[in-house]
């Protein structure tokens, strides 16, 4: 390692230390990939549909900490911020302007875990569901070239 001289020390004081990987820093809320455990898109924050999920996250990792997105409103986030308190989780709200992401609740821990599997799947319902809107736009389509055949 080298050691440092003015011009490192001046660079720190205007920008800040360096971080790693900005661009994971920036979709995670601040934190980096391999130490979440968990990950909740906007959507599913918004709709609730990820809290039984993190419920058993928060459950068995009582030592992580839970970084909310600050662009997504305080209503949504309720539910989440009462997760945390039941199981004494330290949470965050996370805004950052320079930063567009899609992740709205993220579970983390200060250290590595290398998780494989960090995202929520959308359910079976919703998939029956966009099914279901197809098969009826086609019956519409066909009622429609009934119509002028």
């Amino acid at each position: 390692m080298t050691k440092k001289n003015v011009d490192d020390y001046l660079t720190e004081g205007i920008y800040g230390t360096r971080q790693t990987k900005k661009a994971e820093r920036k979709k995670f809320l601040g934190t980096i990939r391999e130490r979440v455990v968990i990950a909740l898109t906007k959507g599913q924050v918004m709709s609730d549909k990820g809290l039984s999920e993190l419920n058993e996250a928060m459950q068995a990792n009582k030592g992580a900490k839970l970084l909310l997105n600050g662009h997504i409103g305080y209503k949504f986030l309720k539910e989440e911020k009462a997760l945390a308190n039941k199981y004494n989780i330290e949470y965050s709200v996370i805004t950052n302007e320079n930063a567009d992401t899609n992740i709205g609740a993220v579970l983390t821990y200060d250290f590595a875990i290398d998780k494989e599997n960090i995202f929520i799947e959308e359910s079976q319902e919703s998939e029956k569901d966009t099914d279901k809107k197809t098969t009826s736009k086609e019956s519409f389509l066909a009622k429609v070239k009934k119509w002028f055949a």
